[in-house]
């Protein structure tokens, strides 16, 4: 039967390995090489404090052995369920396809408003690709849709309801999607929900294509509520 400390020895290895596999100066420490792909790699700044504790930890273990067969220094059962579970992400990691691959509905900009509340009422999604022909031209949300009905409360209820959803697109923020491809991992579409909060700019939604076109045909969608719970 394996010993904790063998079994977290091993996952940090190959940890460890992966990483030198990302870097240009493969002589760099472990420690440096997570603080400096935690940089520009979603994937990597998930998971730094956790890799940076693994580092202090596998020193303690390899200093602190007495001989081969006992190590002072020996990882609980959590910690190693723990590196083990992180190197299985950073190997392999989890991508978009297939957690967010989905039939999207998506509507012409020249369709009435009532078709996508209909969708709403019996479906309960509140977000929209809208296309001309082939062309994207944005995201309906509810929010959108609520300034809209705000907008122009002083007509009548039947009027808003047939009007086309090339108008209520002008009340949508311009700015509240982007298209990822179905590679993305699920940390890297988390941290582009992170960076747009941060530049102040809050994302709808991200659209999956094959390429990460607009061009492409959507295979799939990751909405703010749905990163929440990665």
């Amino acid at each position: 039967m394996h010993r904790n400390s063998d079994r977290f020895l091993t996952a940090f290895n190959r940890i460890e390995k992966g990483l030198k596999a990302l870097l240009i100066k493969k002589e760099m420490g472990f420690s440096r090489a997570v603080k400096v792909l935690g940089k520009s790699n979603a994937l990597i700044k998930q998971f730094q404090d956790d890799l940076l504790e693994f580092a202090e930890l596998r020193n303690a273990i390899v200093h602190n052995k007495t001989d081969l067969m006992y190590t002072i220094a020996e990882p609980h059962d959590s910690v190693v369920e723990r590196i083990e579970a992180i190197e299985i992400e950073l190997l392999k990691p989890r991508k978009v396809d297939p957690l967010f691959i989905r039939k999207v509905v998506c509507f012409q900009e020249t369709e009435p408003l009532s078709n996508v509340l209909e969708v709403v009422n019996k479906q309960g999604i509140t977000k929209f690709p809208v296309y001309s022909g082939n062309v994207f031209q944005g995201l309906i949300t509810h929010k959108g849709i609520t300034k809209w009905f705000s907008k122009g409360i002083e007509n009548r209820l039947t009027s808003l309801l047939d009007a086309r959803l090339v108008e209520v697109l002008e009340c949508e923020k311009r700015d509240n999607f982007r298209f990822i491809s179905k590679e993305t991992s699920v940390y890297e579409a988390k941290e582009i929900f992170k960076e747009q909060i941060g530049k102040g700019n809050r994302l709808e939604a991200l659209l999956i294509t094959k390429e990460g076109s607009s061009n492409g045909g959507l295979v799939g969608i990751v909405t703010n509520w749905d990163i929440m719970e990665i």
